[in-house]
C-alpha cells in the first residue's frame, strides 16, 4: 500500500512522507480534521471512497477515521454514506466562546438589523478568507447561503477589505500568498494595484464597500471591530440586495448606524479584556 504526504493544500498523497517534521505534530489528528473538513454544503453526505479522494487518503485510513468519529458522536452512517453531526459545532462555538464574539456581538447585531431591515454579520480572517462568527440574518434572496463558518475570499468582500487594510506589508503578502479554502471563484478578479489603492482608501476613511464584486446582487458595507490594542480583530457589514438598495441609501442611511454599532461592539470587546481572570495570563 502506498504511504501517504501531504501537499501545500494539506491533504495527503501516495508518494510518502508527512506534512510536518515536528516531532510535535500529531499527524494522526491531523488527518481526522482533514476528514471533518471533507464535509461542506456540497458534500453533506459522503462514502468511505469519497472522503478518501477528497483528503488524499488511503480507504483505509479514512475508513478507521470515519469510524473513530462515528464513536465519538460527531459521524453518524445511514446505508454506506457518512455525515456530520451537529456535535462538531462544538469545534467552531468553543473558538467563538473563547473569543466572547458572539455574547458579545448578538445583542448589537440584533440591534442594528432591526433599524436596517438588512442581513448583519461579523467575520474573521483565516488565511485568505474570511470566516463568519456572528450573523443575524433577515429574508433575502442571494446567490450564496451563509452561516457561522462560512468562507468567501478576502479580497472580494467588504469584511475582507476591512480585515486586509489593517494588515502590515509582510501580513499582507503573506496571507495574499495563501490558497483560498473558500471554493468560491469571485465575479470579479481585481490586481495587486487595485487592491493596495482599495485598501489604503479603507485605512483612510475607515470603512469598506463591495459592490458586486463577489457575487451579482450582493452589496455590502463594512467596518473594523477593533480590540484592546486598537487592532482590526474583527469586521461587521450590512449587507443588501443590490436591485433592492442603491449604493448610495446603503452609504448614507446604514454606514452611519454599522460605525456606531462596529464602535459599541468594540469597546464592549475591550471592556471585556480589562475584567478580572482566574488565572494570571502568561507574561511570557
Amino acid at each position: 500500500m502506498a504511504s501517504e504526504q501531504r501537499d501545500g493544500t494539506g491533504r495527503a498523497n501516495a508518494s510518502g512522507g508527512k506534512r510536518n517534521d515536528s516531532g510535535d505534530f500529531v499527524e494522526a489528528f491531523a488527518r481526522g480534521l482533514d476528514v471533518i473538513t471533507a464535509f461542506g454544503p456540497m458534500a453533506m453526505e459522503l462514502t468511505v471512497s469519497e472522503v478518501a479522494a477528497r483528503t488524499g487518503l488511503a480507504r483505509p485510513t479514512a475508513r478507521r477515521l470515519l469510524l473513530t468519529l462515528e464513536h465519538l458522536g460527531y459521524a453518524r452512517s445511514v446505508g454506506g454514506a457518512y455525515s456530520l453531526t451537529t456535535k462538531t459545532l462544538e469545534l467552531g462555538t468553543a473558538y467563538i466562546a473563547a473569543q466572547g464574539l458572539w455574547d458579545i456581538a448578538r445583542p448589537h447585531l440584533v440591534s442594528l438589523v432591526s433599524r436596517t431591515r438588512e442581513s448583519s454579520s461579523m467575520s474573521q480572517l483565516d488565511g485568505s478568507d474570511i470566516v463568519y462568527t456572528a450573523r443575524v440574518a433577515v429574508p433575502k434572496i442571494i446567490a450564496f447561503a451563509v452561516q457561522i463558518g462560512t468562507r468567501f475570499p478576502a479580497t472580494a468582500t467588504a469584511m475582507g477589505r476591512v480585515l486586509l487594510a489593517d494588515l502590515t506589508a509582510d501580513e499582507l503578502d503573506a496571507v495574499l500568498a495563501t490558497p483560498s479554502a473558500s471554493g468560491i471563484i469571485p465575479r470579479v478578479a481585481t490586481d495587486r494595484a487595485e487592491l493596495d489603492a482599495s485598501l489604503a482608501e479603507i485605512r483612510e476613511r475607515g470603512w469598506a464597500l463591495s459592490d458586486e464584486v463577489l457575487s451579482l446582487g450582493i452589496r455590502s458595507v463594512a467596518a473594523p471591530v477593533r480590540d484592546a490594542h486598537g487592532r482590526t480583530a474583527a469586521a461587521m457589514n450590512v449587507t443588501v440586495h443590490a436591485a433592492e438598495t442603491s449604493i448610495e441609501h446603503l452609504v448614507g442611511e446604514y454606514l452611519p448606524l454599522l460605525l456606531e454599532t462596529a464602535a459599541d461592539v468594540s469597546k464592549a470587546w475591550s471592556d471585556l479584556a480589562m475584567l478580572p481572570v482566574d488565572q494570571p495570563r502568561d507574561a511570557t
